[in-house]
């Protein structure tokens, strides 16, 4: 016998989780939060922490979770000034409704460009700093005893005379008082828990399979959709027949977009075998014919154009390339890159006549409440959005929601029913938002003693930034796809940095560093070149061009790891190189041997970071380890192509990533802040990488690989 338990739909949201490691999602109403026994409201000593009776301390993360360590690093941020016990702190997603309603009350919802830490870490720490001086206010006016003499350490609140409270006892009352405008900040000499790598929040349940994603959210009453999407970019939804699914197990309903069609069904196997079989037709438009060779043949007219518009110029670089004694010159290609997110485009949503929400894995709360508005038509004060941690993001899950707009059409339809929405391996693959093709025509000049006099670069590719934030565009420039050449910090009289846009239908996406994998390769691999052509070993040619830059510490630090003044052993060669991305600055040195011609043994690498400060060192070099994984897997595996206007690449078959058997042995991580500034860490790591592979490379073959993947050159790892 079977027996149903009726519950409540927000008693279930509340208990799912300890019943079945399911779902937990908590419901706050503005200003409070629940108490550990979820029975009474307790009031906020400020929006960003709420202090329990117990002195549990729940602090609001307005970033996401994605892997990176930021849940924590945040929440040892605001630790720090707040004096709390960290063993009772417990981490909480900012209410993005609660956010909206109160006039962006949490600053910046936005997750990327390596901005967690750096762009949140002055206000999070005002935060806790106001926290603890409100704290201590409320206990000193219960003493009657002025501020100045109380101190406030692990929870506790003491005075000389004797008298000690914890900040349970006197959250209340602090609560009631004026949050501080200008709170004092510690001096970094004086950080205990900044600095420090206690255990992380988000890798228990990650690592027991506990933790709840998008695709794992179950409701009462749940369908679920799978979709299929114009094959070309820029197509439309002709029409489709629904009469050939009518009679398959499961299904509910079809619903179509604009460019899209969605199968409903009681599962999502069902719904997505459904919609495999449904005849559909598609208007492709006239993107049709496009290929990657008619996308090389575009990007050519930007390289061959007469002039283009100039991003950065110094001195004469075409007068000293003319009286130069040797020029060198020289093409490099990136091609397209997916995400590839383990967990593919997943969003649940819940439409009735008046409310919105949504359950999902964003990189940007902001954009995803507007997303579901937007397509509902609902005011923004009436949507919901539940943040959950996400299975990968590296850029797909910020600013492009598609998936969010398509789960509320899907459930508009399906008034007080939620939807689930997962797109397939298939369908994330081949409607991915994809980093930029580029091509880039480089030409440096050298005097009769091998100097660096000039310098001319010529950028052809797509931009991204045209496409979320136009204003940025300046003269015609995109000062995302710029990056490293720019800001290159080298120090050349004659230097200049032409771009010329060309904009193609396949959909530019921000993907993990951007213009810092593909520019980082493009420029140091050139200057080895360089550094070949005049004679010079290619770590001393780099240096006296960055004299007196911080890139010049991390360039040094790799080097002296990898004693690159003695012989590396015999059938070993090494390549080097330096990038500053992100507010940091980084260098790598990749040690390799070639057996056979073509097949590459990575033995060795050596990243080194100066992020100014760092919050969490273990979390640090977590993400520099992972961002070697990153770079590898790029550099030989990752392209998509275009025919017929379509992605050819549908699942990891093929398009491959990195296997754990081509991980390099050791991969060795210098972190090495200096103090005084903040900078990005999940990025950065990258751009040093795939130039110094493809430098090792060159000193073992001689060859000189102008463009990516290496697979495309006959290289392959050893396994």
């Amino acid at each position: 016998m079977t027996q149903t338990i009726e519950m409540g739909r927000r008693e279930f949201l509340v208990k799912s989780a300890a019943a079945t490691g399911a779902l937990a999602i908590g419901f706050k109403l503005p200003g409070a939060a629940r108490a550990a026994d979820g029975a009474t409201q307790v009031p906020e000593v400020t929006h960003w922490i709420v202090i329990q009776p117990d002195d549990t301390v729940v602090i609001r993360i307005a970033r996401s979770e994605l892997g990176q360590g930021t849940f924590t690093g945040l929440a040892q941020l605001v630790a720090e000034e707040l004096e709390c016990d960290w063993s009772k702190v417990r981490p909480e997603y900012a209410d993005v409704n609660e956010h909206v309603r109160r006039n962006r009350i949490f600053k910046d919802m936005s997750t990327g460009g390596s901005r967690g830490i750096r762009d949140s870490q002055e206000y999070v720490r005002q935060a806790g700093a106001s926290a603890r001086e409100m704290l201590v206010a409320a206990a000193a006016q219960e003493w009657g005893v002025p501020a100045s003499e109380c101190k406030a350490a692990k929870s506790v609140i003491s005075h000389s005379s004797g008298k000690r409270t914890t900040f349970g006892k006197v959250a209340a009352a602090a609560s009631r008082l004026e949050i501080p405008k200008e709170p004092k900040l510690k001096d970094p000499k004086d950080w205990k828990l900044i600095g420090t790598s206690p255990a992380r929040f988000d890798i228990p349940d990650k690592t027991t399979g506990k933790q709840i994603y998008a695709a794992d959210v179950r409701l009462p009453g749940m369908v679920y959709a799978s979709l299929v999407q114009c094959p070309v970019f820029g197509g439309k939804l002709k029409s489709f027949d629904q009469s050939k699914i009518k009679g398959m197990r499961g299904v509910k309903s079809v619903v179509p977009g604009d460019d899209w069609v969605a199968v409903v069904a009681d599962n999502w196997w069902r719904a997505n075998q459904a919609v495999k079989a449904l005849p559909v037709e598609w208007d492709v438009g006239e993107n049709g014919n496009v290929s990657s060779a008619s996308i090389m043949q575009f990007l050519r007219t930007g390289i061959e154009a007469k002039d283009a518009p100039v991003a950065r110029k110094d001195g004469d670089a075409a007068g000293a390339l003319a009286g130069a004694a040797k020029v060198i010159e020289a093409e490099y290609y990136a091609p397209y890159l997916n995400h590839a997110t383990m967990e593919p485009q997943t969003a649940a949503a819940l439409v009735t006549d008046d409310r919105v929400e949504v359950w999902v894995g964003t990189q940007n709360g902001e954009a995803t409440i507007a997303a579901a508005s937007e397509t509902a038509g609902i005011p923004l004060e009436n949507v919901y959005v539940h943040k959950m941690h996400a299975g990968g993001g590296f850029g797909r899950r910020g600013p492009h929601q598609e998936y969010t707009k398509q789960a509320v059409k899907i459930a508009q339809t399906l008034r007080g029913t939620p939807v689930r929405l997962q797109w397939s391996r298939e369908e994330d693959m081949r409607q991915g938002r994809y980093r930029p093709v580029a091509l880039v025509k480089l030409r440096a000049g050298l005097d009769k003693d091998g100097n660096w006099t000039g310098w001319h670069v010529r950028q052809a590719d797509q931009s991204i930034i045209i496409t979320v934030r136009p204003a940025m565009i300046k003269d015609g420039v995109d000062p995302i796809n710029t990056r490293c050449f720019q800001d290159n910090p080298y120090t050349i009289a004659n230097f200049t940095n032409e771009y010329a846009m060309r904009n193609t239908h396949v959909p530019p996406g921000f993907w993990r560093a951007v213009a810092h994998t593909n520019n980082p390769f493009f420029r140091e691999c050139f200057i080895d070149e360089l550094a070949l052509a005049a004679g010079k070993d290619p770590y001393q040619f780099r240096r006296p061009y960055l004299q007196g830059k911080k890139d010049l510490g991390v360039l040094d630090a790799v080097a002296k790891a990898a004693a690159w003044d003695k012989p590396v052993p015999k059938g070993v060669h090494r390549g080097i190189a330096v990038v500053d991305s992100y507010g940091s600055f980084t260098a790598a040195v990749v040690e390799i041997s070639v057996e056979g011609g073509n097949v590459i043994d990575v033995k060795r690498v050596i990243v080194a970071i100066d992020s100014g400060h760092v919050v969490h060192p273990d979390a640090v070099k977590a993400q520099m380890e992972g961002a070697v994984v990153w770079g590898l897997s790029a550099v030989m595996h990752e392209e998509i192509t275009i025919e017929n206007g379509r992605v050819v690449q549908s699942n990891f078959a093929d398009y491959p990533v990195l296997r754990l058997a081509e991980t390099p042995p050791k991969v060795e991580t210098i972190i090495m802040p200096t103090g005084g500034f903040w900078g990005g860490v999940g990025e950065p790591p990258i751009g040093g990488v795939i130039p110094a592979l493809c430098n090792a490379l060159f000193a073992a073959t001689g060859k000189r690989v102008r463009s990516m993947p290496l697979k495309n050159h006959g290289f392959s790892y050893k396994t």
